[in-house]
């Protein structure tokens, strides 16, 4: 493996680990999570299940792929090698690319909606056709596979381009974009007209909303936007340096990822309330509500409402990128590794994949609802129970340790490794069989 690519800097492992995390998950997905779970309870819960289960998880798949500087599949091989532990390495080259398949049709989305942006079609005067264009645009077959491909070709692009030209040099440019752009437009939404009240439903809890479902949902979505329980983080640490600091950048990672999923908050439920429309609008509320609100927002100057739009939807669908290039790595690295293709082969072979599946989505809502549910309250909960379960029971105490401490040179990271070594082998597994058990009985 000596040839193999590597980051090169510890800004550059951040960057990219938070780039995966940073997704549809913070801007799409979070903000109607917590529209259906009560809002700031749900958004405390959230915080508690990053940091004692979330962060966690990102350490143990950190573990396994710096120590062995492999793919899922291979570094289950090389650690419990002839054991059935491969199954947990085939299972994180499965489900990252199921995911993709169906969060590819939703970045096709953000591009028809930048489309849309671009040529102002969310006008003051077009207010009313506005709220049905959503409807409209995905009833049509061939724009919205048309916008699915164009996604999953700039998808591929990146990854063909390797590690350090593709990955690494996308993440850097992009991710420190990313969060001016959600304060921007946060600040923004936060002075609008009646957004008090969705500032007021992010920081009120109400506890009372706190179901064994909204654990779940937290949970499922902690692992989903950190894109825990599916190899991806294992995957882009198998390409960490041996002398960078795991446990920090790790949880730079995790900060930055809540951070931004907070911001995209603050961007969107202010706006909602603003709007009057429910925040518990489900999918839809990205790309039904916010072209809504920015046609209101024409009525006081078409053109900052134009500005505000093509930087929201520039955010959405760079965000989207950052993601779906981590979880084409995975089959890429593990098709050129264990398979012995090409970098060129196994990204064609991957995309193929993707498209046909994400094809079945985009034509048929029950496909998408059912791969999404799949993956998120099950896949990735079972991933993670796994990969915790692994580093805490079957890996050598020492050699976790090793890889957290760099030998045993880093003191701060010795003096937490008892705490972190028991949030692994205790508290994460345990807590995620409860709320994943009781998640299904509520």
């Amino acid at each position: 493996m000596g040839g193999r690519e590597r980051f090169g800097s510890r800004a550059a492992v951040i960057m990219a680990m938070a780039g995966s995390a940073i997704g549809l998950g913070n801007i799409w997905r979070f903000p109607f999570i917590v529209g259906q779970n009560g809002g700031a309870a749900f958004i405390l819960v959230y915080i508690l299940c990053c940091f004692l289960l979330s962060l966690p998880i990102l350490f143990s798949e950190s573990v396994i792929g710096r120590r062995t500087s492999r793919n899922t599949v291979g570094a289950m091989e090389a650690l419990a090698p002839g054991t059935s532990w491969k199954w947990l390495g085939l299972l994180t080259v499965i489900s990252p690319i199921i995911i993709l398949s169906y969060y590819s049709v939703v970045g096709g989305w953000s591009v028809e909606y930048l489309y849309k942006s671009l040529t102002i079609q969310f006008h003051p005067d077009n207010v009313e056709a506005v709220t049905g264009m959503f409807g409209l645009f995905t009833a049509s077959g061939f724009k919205v596979i048309a916008c699915l491909l164009l996604f999953l070709g700039i998808t591929a692009g990146i990854v063909f381009a390797g590690v350090k030209k593709g990955i690494e040099r996308f993440s850097k440019i992009t991710i420190p974009v990313l969060f001016v752009l959600i304060v921007v437009i946060a600040v923004y939404s936060m002075t609008l007209p009646g957004a008090g009240e969705g500032l007021k439903y992010l920081v009120h809890p109400d506890f009372s909303k706190l179901t064994p479902d909204a654990f779940a949902a937290a949970l499922g979505q902690s692992f989903f936007s950190l894109s825990l329980g599916v190899g991806t983080m294992l995957t882009y640490s198998s390409y960490v340096r041996k002398d960078e600091n795991l446990v920090a950048s790790g949880a730079g990672t995790a900060v930055s990822d809540l951070l931004f999923a907070i911001l995209a908050g603050f961007a969107i439920m202010p706006a909602v309330f603003a709007s009057g429309i429910a925040p518990s609008a489900g999918p839809g509320l990205v790309f039904e509500t916010l072209p809504y609100i920015f046609a209101k927002m024409g009525t006081g100057g078409v053109v900052i409402s134009a500005v505000v739009a093509i930087l929201f939807f520039i955010t959405i669908l760079v965000a989207a990128l950052t993601s779906s290039i981590s979880m084409m790595e995975v089959g890429v690295a593990y098709l050129s590794e264990e398979r012995g293709l090409s970098r060129a082969a196994a990204t064609a072979g991957i995309f193929l994949f993707a498209l046909v599946v994400g094809i079945m989505c985009a034509l048929k809502g029950s496909v998408f609802d059912f791969l999404d549910k799949l993956c998120s309250n099950f896949l990735l909960t079972l991933g993670a129970l796994l990969f915790s379960l692994f580093v805490g029971w079957k890996m050598e105490k020492e050699d976790v340790k090793d890889e957290l401490t760099n030998g045993g040179t880093l003191h701060t990271n010795a003096k937490l490794f008892p705490i972190i070594y028991f949030l692994i082998k205790y508290v994460a597994p345990v807590s995620i069989a409860v709320i994943f058990i009781s998640g299904l009985l509520g």
